[in-house]
């Protein structure tokens, strides 16, 4: 006997019209690589991402086509999550700190048929270009008076294609299963390989790391996600802050402490995620300046073990409180999340500290164990060690 329940598909796209209804007039801020401050909302978003997808559809552009970024994290980045999946193709976030052989190597492996990039990247972009011979189109990301002068035949502007276009545009329904999103990942053997996520792995790992245990995201939450959206779509921020309703604060090129201090004070940021490097400019640099944060009092820190000193500093001296995470790209990519049971109310803040330093427990959706050379399960004990198996419904196949 089936139930009386709709059978209706998850789409990336319903994310951003649901914040467009219910949370239209929260804000995204994003620092600019032009340089200015730039401010919008939910509405303004969801208006600019359907022109976008009309602007994809008149290039010819179709379901299941590839198209890459090469892009900080803003605005327009966040437009392109919305408008290339939404329409039923693939966004292709690539990370610009690869090799440039690496980078032309994904982009010819993935097949991009066009490619994003924001103004830092044009040099890049200019030496790659003639080796992506499936690339029909370079977009660079800016208005026309910021346009590069770079040789790259037939180069188009961001803002020129979406000011021709309107905004009558029905996002479509398809399974949900359908690809949406492409990761590539060179921590393997070999050349880089790619990871397809699909429309319903992508809204599960939103629900899920938007939890009270995981990232603890909310329509009270300001989050400024210092992870690049082009390292596992920010650890799937760009996904759960619509989904809450979160206020979004996007640092654009500026990685620097100084930089992501007048951030998080100016825009009450009170939730953020990165990695440990970044952190450590930000560290020494309100040290240097006698500074403290006055509304972040958490983060999430991933990507590599937080170092004991770094998590003691920032809960000890800036108020900060370190919740560790592990995952990886093949896994959208949250595996765990280190969030303290009811239990550890009673331990001392040593135990706690200690407690602090772990990697966490499995998200609902996450199984794991570890097994021997022969495939056995060993036991949950903490000091069994093997080969680590993971499986659930945002992990690749």
């Amino acid at each position: 006997m089936l139930s009386l329940m709709m059978n209706q598909p998850l789409m990336i796209s319903s994310l951003l019209r649901h914040a467009d209804r219910n949370h239209g007039d929260t804000e995204i801020v994003s620092r600019t690589v032009e340089g200015p401050i730039h401010r919008y909302t939910y509405h303004d978003a969801h208006v600019r991402a359907r022109r976008l997808a009309r602007v994809l559809t008149r290039l010819g552009v179709q379901a299941g086509d590839r198209v890459g970024t090469l892009a900080w994290n803003g605005y327009r980045h966040f437009e392109l999550y919305y408008a290339v999946s939404g329409m039923g193709a693939v966004i292709h976030t690539i990370n610009p700190r690869l090799f440039p052989d690496q980078i032309g190597y994904i982009v010819n492996h993935a097949g991009d048929c066009y490619c994003f990039f924001d103004l830092t990247f044009a040099p890049l972009v200019e030496r790659l270009a003639p080796a992506c011979k499936g690339v029909k189109g370079w977009i660079a990301m800016t208005d026309r008076p910021h346009m590069p002068t770079v040789a790259i035949p037939g180069l188009l502007c961001y803002e020129d294609l979406l000011a021709a276009e309107n905004d009558e545009f029905d996002w479509p329904e398809f399974d949900e299963n359908t690809a949406a999103g492409l990761c590539y990942t060179s921590g393997t053997t070999g050349n880089p390989k790619g990871v397809l996520y699909s429309h319903r792995s992508t809204l599960l790992h939103a629900y899920a790391t938007s939890l009270p245990d995981a990232k603890n995201m909310s329509a009270r939450s300001v989050v400024l996600p210092i992870v690049p959206m082009f390292h596992v779509n920010a650890w799937g921020t760009p996904y759960t802050a619509p989904l809450v309703g979160a206020k979004l604060v996007f640092p654009g090129p500026g990685l620097d402490g100084a930089s992501l201090y007048e951030l998080f004070e100016t825009e009450h940021v009170n939730s953020s995620a990165g990695v440990p490097t970044v952190w450590l400019n930000l560290i020494n640099y309100m040290k240097q300046n006698k500074l403290k944060l006055s509304t972040l009092k958490a983060t999430s820190i991933g990507g590599a073990a937080c170092p004991p000193a770094m998590i003691r500093t920032l809960k000890e001296d800036f108020g900060v409180q370190v919740m560790h995470g592990w995952g990886m790209t093949e896994m959208s990519p949250v595996g765990t999340a280190n969030t303290p049971k009811a239990k550890h109310a009673g331990l001392s803040a040593d135990e706690k500290f200690q407690l602090s330093l772990k990697q966490g427990r499995p998200l609902f959706g996450v199984d794991m164990k570890i097994v021997d050379g022969d495939g056995n399960e060993l036991p949950r004990d903490g000091k069994a060690f093997g080969d680590l198996l993971v499986k659930g419904p945002w992990v690749v196949r």
